[in-house]
C-alpha cells in the first residue's frame, strides 16, 4: 500500500495521525480513498475532485504538477506527501 504523509495542519482532521496507508494506482485514487475515509479533508484536499492551487502533492519527492497530476501513477511502496502552501506575512 502507498503511504500518504499528512502535514501537521491537517492532522486534526484525521485524529492526529502522521500518515495513512491507502491502496491506489494513481495519486487521484489515493486522495479519493483518503477523503472517503476522512470526509472532513475533502474541502481542503480535493474540493470539486481537483487539486486546489494551494496544496502541493509530491510522489516519492516529485511534484505531481510536473508529472501527470492526479493521474500520476503510484506504486505500493510510494510515499505521497501533501504539502499545503504557506503564504502571508506583513509588508515592511
Amino acid at each position: 500500500m502507498s503511504t500518504v504523509r499528512i502535514p501537521p495542519v491537517l492532522r486534526a482532521e484525521i485524529g492526529g495521525r502522521r500518515s495513512v496507508d491507502v491502496e491506489a494506482s494513481t495519486v487521484g485514487d489515493a486522495l479519493e480513498r483518503l477523503v472517503v475515509d476522512f470526509p472532513s479533508l475533502r474541502p481542503r484536499v480535493l474540493p470539486d475532485g481537483a487539486l486546489p492551487a494551494f496544496v502541493n502533492v509530491f510522489v516519492d519527492g516529485d511534484d505531481v504538477r510536473m508529472l501527470d497530476g492526479l493521474e500520476t501513477p503510484v506504486r505500493p511502496e510510494s510515499t505521497i506527501l501533501l504539502l499545503p502552501a504557506v503564504a502571508g506575512g506583513a509588508r515592511r
